[in-house]
């Protein structure tokens, strides 16, 4: 199952899954690649491709860049995601853990996957941490919020 279409902006990560397909070349075509804890990966010819923080498309475009020339005349490349990494629901729910990512994911839909809410859970005092922000701050959140891989989700306890 592909997960995205290669015109998203979804920045690559590691624990991503993607695929890497050269028309006609076997060799460079690879059904799965997960990125490393550094968001690279090693790919024929070329070494190690960082793709942390770009899209699809633009590593197709570093691919491709690399290949042409000494390698290939006109290189058609496609790379797809398979899977995205995982994001975390702490706190008052009943099945803490890292879950899948799906698009269109928001925390209802996070909460829901980790069981729903405990007996002892706050129906308003939501936060996430987004994968994305370097100063790794807690913010208010609401059932509607989006939610993106990697991003981290504490369901706080209710006092009353």
């Amino acid at each position: 199952m592909q997960a995205q279409s290669n015109d998203s902006k979804y920045a690559l990560g590691s624990g991503d899954l993607i695929r890497v397909s050269v028309f006609g070349e076997e060799g460079l075509s690879f059904d799965q690649i997960r990125l490393n804890d550094a968001g690279t990966f090693s790919y024929p010819f070329l070494g190690s491709v960082n793709a942390k923080g770009k899209t699809a498309k633009e590593v197709e475009n570093l691919i491709a860049g690399g290949l042409r020339g000494d390698y290939l005349i006109d290189p058609k490349v496609s790379v797809s995601i398979l899977e995205y990494r995982e994001f975390y629901v702490n706190g008052e729910v009943r099945t803490p853990g890292g879950y899948p990512f799906q698009p269109g994911m928001t925390l209802r839909k996070a909460v829901a996957l980790a069981g729903g809410f405990s007996e002892r859970a706050s129906r308003s005092a939501y936060f996430i941490i987004h994968d994305n922000d370097l100063s790794r701050t807690p913010q208010k959140a609401f059932l509607d919020t989006p939610v993106m891989p990697g991003d981290i989700i504490t369901i706080e306890q209710s006092f009353f």
